[in-house]
């Protein structure tokens, strides 16, 4: 016979699970709704090695980024604008008139250095976020190579340090959020992207420290709920009425992700795209809580209880920040277009004219961005992106023999090239159907926020098929292949209570994987890093015709 306590405790079986019952059928063991609201972390060391584990592996990052980081000195592919227009804005609060790359490259790399820049504003066709980032290096170092990679080499560490801790938090699990971090501190594309001043790490960066925000805003929101439901007796139990009118308070986390959000699309437009997706998870991540609280229309109280304050925190904020990077510009008088809006009328003219202004100047920068169609050797369709189809070569140089240490062959060759570690990716490839079948088929709602995290960086730029696009703006992806890779071993490794020959088995079959993407990442470091090597030694790491 079964008292009123436990029965007011036991979990609901549907019918057909009692009926099942008689046959031997066991349900999974009852999960306390507390912790299926916001499950606990590990205990043993947490406090300590929460931290440690993932500040050790940013560490051994920001050493590899750190090493030779003003070599070589010279102007690396896109560094030409972006370098340029970040000491511009650094001096002018816009984009200044340079003359022709050929003429200003060499001279700023001259010693004495010449900066050949003048004041007329410039048409550019990124907004100015990323480009301060730069100069906030260049600020400190001054306009030279070493000046202007440094803030990316910051921010490339940085986001390791990042994705340890968001992989801990995603997994509850320190060992897999530093292996997530260690994955992606031995990725090519990401470490040749973090020794580069160009727009796209900085995009990435922030938007997945939005990532981050969300996640924690995730926790602390079931948090309160969870508290919510607390009955008299102290248990926490599903209530409807509760789960449909319960508040989940001040949401700081998510005005944070606002404004990281903001950041992301004032260094390129796609980090809009962040936008949109992260602002849709969030919302399904407060109807999966008020369902299992208990609530029998989730939909229609988020609607009620969540969705405009979601929207206000994301939406609002990032524009406000997208605007405050355009300060600059704001407040100078040659900055391009400026003027454009002043003394004209129209049905818009109650719009403030620096604002109207922007709009005109913006949409021709949109105009030219989806427009761009002139070909470029090593463009690449987005269907090749994730098998590393068509790397970008950002520097190239053969070395004469007797020089730039080039001595032990006739012929040498010295590189970077946009290259995601093969054994990485490839695996990636793997792991984003594995991710996918977690999702759909195990409702793991884990596995949906890494494929929404990777949907928002990939899927986008297939509306731009006529576009001339590159492989390297795929850097975006990198941390959510990592996290799907990461789900993928911890797959391997098997669950807490398996057998222990299950255990070692999986621990071997993971550490294998580990092993090939780290020696990977050294066979193909030369390529990353501008080292001279015998010209055979390149053409071997050629793997496919495509890459030359």
């Amino acid at each position: 016979m079964i008292d009123e306590n436990t029965q007011a405790t036991a979990p609901y079986l549907p019918p057909w699970e009692q009926r099942l019952r008689r046959f031997g059928y066991t349900p999974r063991p009852h999960t306390p709704l507390r912790d299926r609201l916001t499950a606990p972390f590990p205990r043993p060391f947490a406090r300590w090695s929460g931290w440690a584990g993932p500040l050790l592996v940013a560490a051994l990052a920001g050493v590899l980024r750190f090493w030779h980081l003003g070599t070589p000195h010279t102007v690396v592919f896109d560094e030409t604008y972006y370098a340029k227009d970040a000491w511009s804005l650094l001096r002018l609060g816009y984009e200044g008139t340079w003359p022709d790359r050929k003429i200003a490259d060499p001279q700023i790399l001259a010693d004495p250095q010449v900066i050949p820049l003048s004041d007329p504003g410039v048409f550019v066709a990124h907004p100015p976020g990323g480009k301060w980032v730069i100069a906030l290096g260049e600020w400190m170092f001054g306009l030279n190579p070493f000046g202007w990679r440094f803030l990316t080499a910051v921010l490339g560490t940085l986001s390791v340090l990042m994705l340890c801790r968001i992989g801990r938090r995603l997994f509850r699990s320190t060992l897999l959020g530093c292996l997530a971090g260690t994955l992606i501190a031995l990725d090519g594309l990401h470490y040749v992207m973090s020794r580069t001043a160009l727009l796209d790490l900085v995009v990435m960066f922030f938007a997945l420290a939005a990532f981050g925000c969300l996640l924690i805003d995730r926790d602390k929101a079931r948090a309160r709920l969870a508290s919510s439901l607390r009955q008299a007796d102290g248990h926490i139990r599903p209530d409807a009425h509760t789960a449909t009118r319960a508040r989940t308070g001040l949401r700081p986390w998510r005005l944070a992700a606002g404004v990281c959000l903001g950041l992301a699309s004032s260094a390129k437009w796609n980090g809009l795209y962040f936008l949109a997706f992260f602002a849709a998870l969030t919302l399904l991540w407060d109807v999966g809580a008020r369902r299992m609280a208990g609530a029998h229309h989730p939909y229609r109280a988020v609607l009620r209880k969540d969705l405009g304050w979601s929207l206000l925190s994301l939406i609002p904020v990032a524009t406000a920040t997208y605007l405050a990077t355009w300060t600059g510009w704001f407040r100078s008088s040659d900055g391009y277009d400026r003027h454009w809006a002043d003394g004209r009328g129209g049905p818009w003219s109650w719009i403030p004219a620096p604002l109207r202004s922007l709009w005109h100047y913006e949409h021709g920068v949109y105009q030219f961005n989806v427009n761009l169609d002139s070909f470029h050797k090593y463009e690449s369709n987005p269907w090749s992106w994730l098998v590393l189809g068509r790397p970008v070569l950002f520097h190239y140089e053969s070395p004469k023999p007797g020089t730039t240490g080039c001595h032990t062959a006739p012929n040498c060759s010295q590189t970077i090239l946009a290259l995601g570690t093969p054994a990485l990716w490839w695996t990636a490839c793997a792991a984003l159907a594995y991710v996918l079948y977690r999702w759909t088929l195990r409702r793991d709602w884990r596995a949906g926020t890494i494929l929404c995290g990777a949907a928002a960086g990939y899927l986008p730029w297939f509306l731009y098929q006529d576009r001339t696009i590159f492989s390297f703006y795929a850097v975006v992806l990198v941390p959510y292949l990592c996290l799907a890779v990461t789900m993928l071993l911890a797959a391997l490794l098997g669950p807490r209570n398996a057998p222990e020959t299950r255990r070692l088995q999986g621990a071997v079959a993971a550490g294998v994987i580990v092993l090939l993407i780290a020696w990977n990442f050294i066979y193909f470091f030369p390529l990353y890093t501008a080292q001279t090597i015998p010209y055979a030694d390149w053409q071997a790491r050629m793997w496919l015709e495509s890459w030359i």
